[in-house]
Order: C-alpha cells, then structure tokens, then sequence
C-alpha cells in the first residue's frame, strides 16, 4: 500500500510508509503539548495508530480547579495531523509548530503557536518484554518551549501571556494503546512507576524520566541539561519524591542533575485522562465505530485519588535550585508498589 508521503526520500526499510512497525498492532506515533504557569494548564496529544487504522486527539484545560477537555478519533487515511475540530500544523520542523482547536460546541476553541526555546533531548530507548512478547519499544524526544495565541474555555477567553511556558514531546514505536490484544494473560507483575520532569530555568532547563521497579531500581532513565543553544549535556540524576497522604500524587520532590539540586514544589494538577491517558472511554488508539467528537469536565477538587483513571497526573512544580527560581511539570504515573514513596498494594495511597 502506497501513501503520498512515499515520494518523499523518507524510507528506513524496502516497506512503504504505510506499513509500520513489522504489522504489531500496538504501533504508534504521538506528539504531546502542554503549556502552563502557576494558575492555568494546556495540554494537546494527537496520535496515529497505523496498524489499528485509528487516529485521536484531545485538547484539555485546566482554571480555576476544573479541568475541560475535548476528544475526536476517526479512521486514520494517510498521514494527517488533524481530526475532528483539531489540527496539529508543522510550521517549522523541530522548531515551530500551531495547534488550533474549533469545538465551541464541546466548550473549547483557541489557536496556538509554539517555539522552541532549548535543545532536544533524546531519551534512551525504552524496551520492555511480557515474557516472550514485546511490551513497549518507544524513542522519545523531548524540548522546552513558549507559546503565543488564545483559548476559549467556558469562562471565557484567556490570551496567553508573554513567555508562556511549555513542553513538546514526540514520541513513537509499540506501547499499549486500544483495545486487549487476544491470547495468553498478561505474565508481567501489575508494577509501573514513571516520572517525567521537564523544568525550565534561567539559562535553558532539564529533562528527567525514570521508569522504576517496585524498589526504586531505574529500569530506564535519562538526565539531561538543556541549554538554549549548542546540544543537549547529559547528565546522572535520580528523583526523590514524597506522595500526599492517601493519594499516589506528590506533596513533594526533590531532582538530583549532575551536581544540581532542585527542589519541586506542586502548584496545580493536571489529570492526564484530560488527554486521553487512561481514560475510561476515550482511551489512545480505541476504534469507536466511525467518526466522534466528546467532551469532559472535572472537578478536580472531588475526584477520587485512588480511581485507576486518576493515578496518572502531571503537577506543575516551582523548581528552586539554590537562589533561582524556575518552573516545569513532574508527571506521575505510579501502579503497583513502590517502595521508595511507601506504596505496597495495587492501588493504595500513601
């Protein structure tokens, strides 16, 4: 099967484009957003499944402790970075990109524009097995940016501010998405702990992921300085982190990069469900029976902590290192036990 994008010299194998990942159905590729400063968040993700024939979107703010989101997923033809009343354009590669959402009826509209501001780290790839059966095979690249433009939510229209801070992250490769695959259960113990710290300081930021056992052992993890020139530095780091009482979400975190300190202090929640990440319906890479566009809005201040859907945050965190000041996301996603934050059960709180 041939796709226009097949006249662009593009090819890694004698496959066309359209035929993805050696057929596994699991095969995906994402782009992520967010936005924030320490009273109002923005998130967009959209992500093809080729192998599934499926493409999503969602987009999801948060003000004034509730959180709006819209979500659309269609048949995937092509390579399109659009469905629904949401578009991704790739105004400059790597470097400038347009998010534009049009949903009035679904309470959300806004049109913006993103740029990077430091070099792009490239996480380590990230390999994990069921047994016999590959898990999640994923590169991943992250960057710090700003954005420019406006969103309206149902409390009205919010016009960015100057030097609005924000996230990129583009990834791809085989991870679970939609619906069970058939056959045996799964061999793989119901563990996962990953944290993701994207943190803008004064002269650039750092990146921080760690995908951790139950005792806190990396079983993948990467640090790096993110200047706003020249490349990324590559550094060691480690995460110490304390969760809120009764809640897998943090009260507090400490990020270790290279000789660095940096304190993270959480300023506002971010339920990644918003986004599609584990959301009960609209879930990445589900096929609903043709074209649909929904909506969402939360509470945040009566969601139950310990709900599957809800475990998977990312707070917004003041990130003090010595006399400076800065400000990022940590993303939290921790099933199962976890020793280091004293989570022993499948869904406890801490």
């Amino acid at each position: 099967m041939l796709l226009a994008e097949d006249d662009y010299p593009l090819h890694q194998t004698t496959l066309p484009l359209a035929h993805v990942m050696d057929g596994h159905p699991n095969a995906y590729d994402r782009f992520w957003f967010n936005g924030y400063d320490e009273e109002f968040y923005f998130a967009f993700a959209l992500g093809l499944y080729p192998n599934r024939g499926v493409i999503d979107a969602a987009f999801s703010v948060v003000q004034d402790d509730r959180q709006y989101s819209v979500f659309a997923s269609d048949a995937l033809v092509g390579r399109p970075t659009a469905v629904g009343p949401m578009r991704l354009e790739l105004v400059e590669p790597m470097r400038v990109n347009r998010v534009v959402v049009d949903a009035p009826d679904h309470g959300l509209r806004g049109d913006l524009t993103y740029t990077r501001r430091t070099a792009i780290s490239e996480e380590p790839r990230q390999t994990m097995h069921d047994g016999a059966r590959l898990f999640m095979d994923v590169t991943r690249a992250t960057q710090l940016g700003t954005w420019s433009g406006w969103i309206e939510t149902p409390n009205g229209r919010h016009q960015l501010p100057d030097n609005f801070r924000g996230t990129k992250d583009r990834s791809w490769g085989v991870r679970p998405i939609g619906e069970r695959l058939p056959g045996v259960e799964s061999h793989r113990a119901p563990q996962l702990a990953f944290f993701w710290a994207p943190l803008h300081l004064g002269d650039g930021g750092v990146h921080f992921m760690t995908f951790d056992d139950a005792h806190g052992h990396p079983l993948s993890r990467s640090s790096a300085l993110l200047p706003t020139k020249d490349a990324a530095v590559m550094t060691a780091g480690s995460l110490q982190i304390e969760m809120a009482r009764g809640t897998r979400w943090m009260k507090g975190a400490v990020l270790t990069t290279g000789d660095d300190e940096i304190t993270l202090t959480p300023l506002l929640r971010f339920q990644m469900r918003g986004a599609g990440y584990s959301h009960p319906q609209f879930a990445h890479g589900r096929w609903h029976g043709g074209p649909i566009v929904s909506d969402e809005q939360l509470n945040l201040e009566t969601l139950d902590p310990l709900e599957y859907a809800n475990i998977h945050v990312q707070h917004v965190v003041r990130a003090t290192r010595g006399d400076e000041v800065g400000l990022g996301v940590l993303e939290q996603l921790v099933i199962g036990p976890y020793e280091p934050a004293g989570l022993r059960g499948l869904l406890d709180g801490a």
